[in-house]
């Protein structure tokens, strides 16, 4: 029986079941646990921070692990590292390790601990215990709760956390003064090291992070406009789908109104950009804005959405997005082998692949890199160790670089499931000359071995291929047998289970990734990011959105048309009273920049004229191009991807001072503007009124007809000019460099 004190309190530990209250002092007999005592005091102060000790070699000679994630490294170093100089039973209070946390000794991270503090007297009674590694019938720390994860708060409110940590014996501790919070958004909600969270002064919603040793938990924050809105407001609104019935569930307790629905043009414009990356030809425009083809609006726009699907820049676009995600440099995997893994990934677009087929193909390929494309993943990616975090960010939202290294900062995720998730990719085995860099030109071929393992950097245990969850069904993954002499190959199993309609992550990180490039923001960002510190501003939505997409035997086309024919995807960007400061919830459509290779193609569409690339065909569109080794100043200052860059490569999706500058000096879009053989100069050789000219410049550039005022001034422009064409050209080049154009509303 161990007697806890509290000022006057007695609390009895008997077989196996306690609760401390918070701020609890052990008796001064009582046994101190190195892990559940001393690490988790260590971690409060950060003492184990990446700043501190805890960074890869340590601080003036004193190394812990990150954050506490390997308490043998620590008790060791603690207590046995530098002959044990940093700790001194016989007189425990001049230890090296109390007098440098008390700053009674020079310390450069400061003092930590006040001598007549609880911290301080239980690292002293460890201390005089010999520095134990454990105790006798010591329980494990299994997991740790939140009294309260949702509040929903006024501005400047204030409420506390707490935090109780649970472990395996059943006895349970209040922890909340030596848990480490962080909000997610400071100006939103902030929270001091107490676990009070403060709410700012304006609306918004954010998420607060409660991390005790390596357990995580969130609270999810929410400061509601403070004049709720009548429910009528959102009882008249249209609903299309389950999207909008999500989207406005939450924006009414929000108390924030949508924006209106856009006119026929805006929709036009931003279909088409978003489904094909190509603005739609004059004809086209006419054709659907003057109503020619009859049915009620939203019958003509669901048939062009479906128009838009079936034309062949669909695959060209799409696959561009993952050509970023998959495609490395060339002159590191041999020109030919990327552009056969371009080729494929273009190819699984036309032919309308299922989503788990096409990522199974990958996480299976194996052969000839210059015969399956595919195979090029694992040309560049060549250790288990580096496939394995790709594999798991981009199919499972999951990011595992941490782990590698120690047990991840802000997920679960340890090294055990590292370097188990690793063991999938073990037996990739190669034939052929390998990398040579800068050429590597030679062919390889990807195989399954019969060798191959993965072991653990810091026991050596031989790794088994473990997935990183179990499926709801808690059915194992199911094993993989030898085929016609073929070896086991573990990758299949994975693939399996990744692809399971069971795997709700499968389906959520594309479909977040989908809709993040339709709505101009994920529901989780980063898109491949998902973890219970990164929460889903709508988790119902997201986990709607994935239900639909594995109902649909995932049919990316038919997710795509789901979300272009919501009501929600067609809010204006123009920002209302009631949303102006809204940026997580789709009150109104999030403007965001063309796409460096859509807006290369805007430009040829308008001018008339056609780029010319390197190691590309005649007429070849900025779309179609299969390496960004290719040379383009355009393509470059609008935010490509550098070629040097490993993939997943990210681009930056914020305007610049540079590309401004560039629309408006570049001496190419000034030739293109002016060439003989351009739309400027065809106009203003025909037989076509100065008000036909307008509405073809407008149309062609920003798929709308002129507003009176703008078909007034131009007509009048074109009408004194003495020679029409260079009007014209001045014209088009002012639009092609006015934010209507650049910018998707």
């Amino acid at each position: 029986m161990h007697t806890i004190t509290r000022q006057c309190c007695v609390w009895i530990w008997l077989a196996g079941s306690f609760a401390i209250p918070c701020g609890f002092t052990l008796a001064a007999d009582a046994p101190v646990s190195f892990e559940l005592d001393v690490q988790p005091i260590l971690t409060a102060h950060s003492c184990n921070s990446g700043g501190c000790h805890g960074k890869q070699r340590g601080q003036n000679g004193f190394q812990l692990s990150l954050l506490g994630f390997d308490p043998e490294f620590d008790h060791a170093a603690v207590s046995r590292d530098a002959r044990g100089r940093r700790i001194f039973p016989a007189s425990p209070e001049n230890s090296l390790l109390l007098l440098k946390a008390t700053a009674e000794l020079p310390h450069g991270g400061g003092r930590k601990i006040e001598r007549d503090s609880e911290d301080y007297q239980t690292l002293a009674r460890w201390i005089a215990q010999a520095a134990p590694r454990r105790v006798e019938e010591e329980p494990t720390l299994e997991r740790v709760t939140l009294e309260q994860d949702s509040f929903s708060l006024t501005p400047s409110q204030s409420e506390s956390l707490r935090v109780t940590a649970h472990y395996s014996d059943n006895s349970t501790r209040d922890v909340t003064r030596l848990t480490t919070y962080l909000s997610n958004d400071d100006a939103v909600v902030s929270v001091d090291e107490n676990g009070t969270i403060q709410a700012g002064s304006l609306p918004g919603e954010t998420a607060v992070m409660a991390r005790y040793m390596y357990h995580i938990k969130v609270a999810n924050v929410v400061i509601p406009q403070t004049e709720p809105l009548p429910a009528a407001v959102f009882e008249s609104l249209p609903r299309n789908s389950f999207i909008d019935e999500q989207v406005y569930k939450k924006l009414q307790t929000l108390g924030i109104e949508p924006s209106p629905t856009v006119d026929d043009h805006v929709f036009l414009r931003r279909v088409s950009l978003d489904l094909i990356g190509r603005l739609p030809t004059v004809e086209e425009a006419k054709a659907f804005l003057d109503g020619t083809e009859g049915g009620t609006k939203a019958e003509r726009r669901a048939k062009l959405v479906d128009q838009l699907l079936d034309r062949p820049e669909f695959a060209d676009h799409w696959a561009g997005y993952w050509a970023d995600m998959l495609r490395p440099n060339p002159y590191r995997v041999g020109i030919k082998a990327v552009m056969n893994y371009d080729n494929w990934i273009r190819q699984q677009f036309r032919d309308d692949v299922p989503y788990d087929s096409f990522v199974r193909q990958l996480v299976t390929a194996k052969g000839s890199t210059w015969q399956n494309g595919a195979a090029t993943l694992y040309r560049d990616r060549r250790s288990p160790d580096e496939v394995a975090p790709m594999v798991s960010q981009l199919f499972l939202g999951i990011r595992l670089d941490c782990a590698k290294c120690h047990h991840h900062v802000f997920e679960k995720w340890s090294q055990q499931d590292f370097y188990q998730f690793s063991a999938y990719f073990a037996k990739v085995g190669y034939k052929g000359t390998g990398l040579s860099p800068p050429i590597s030109g030679g062919e390889e071929v990807v195989f399954t071995s019969t060798k191959g393992s993965v072991s653990h950097p810091l026991t050596g245990e031989t790794m088994t291929p473990t997935p990183l969850f179990e499926l709801p069904s808690g059915q194992p993954v199911a094993a993989t047998e030898e085929t016609d002499g073929e070896p086991v190959d573990p990758r299949v199993a994975l693939a399996e289970w990744m692809t399971s309609k069971e795997n709700d992550s499968f389906a959520e990180v594309q479909v977040n990734r989908t809709w993040g490039i339709l709505m101009g923001r994920g529901l989780v960002e980063p898109v491949d990011d998902l973890r219970a510190t990164n929460p889903a501003t709508n988790p119902a939505l997201l986990s709607a959105l994935a239900d639909e997409f594995q109902a649909s035997d995932y049919s990316f086309k038919q997710l795509l048309k789901t979300i272009v024919l919501s009501q929600v995807y067609l809010h204006s960007s123009e920002p209302t009273p009631s949303n102006v400061a809204d940026r997580l919830n789709y009150s109104r459509h999030y403007r965001r920049r063309l796409r460096a290779e859509v807006l290369a193609d805007a430009v040829a569409d308008v001018t008339q004229t056609t780029d010319s690339f390197q190691a590309m065909p005649p007429d070849s569109r900025a779309n179609q191009v299969w390496t960004t080794r290719v040379n383009s100043i355009f393509l470059d200052t609008f935010g490509r991807p550098n070629e040097n860059q490993d993939p997943p490569c990210e681009r930056l999706p914020e305007s610049t001072v540079t590309q401004a500058l560039h629309l408006m000096n570049s001496q190419q879009l000034d030739q293109r503007v002016r060439s003989d053989n351009g739309r400027a100069a065809k106009l203003a050789a025909s037989q076509k009124t100065s008000e036909q000219i307008v509405d073809e410049l407008y149309l062609s550039t920003f798929t709308r007809y002129p507003t009176a005022d703008e078909r007034d001034y131009a007509v009048n422009l074109i009408n004194a000019a003495a020679e029409r064409r260079s009007v014209i050209e001045d014209l088009m080049w002012a639009m092609l460099n006015s934010p209507e154009f650049s910018i998707l509303n």
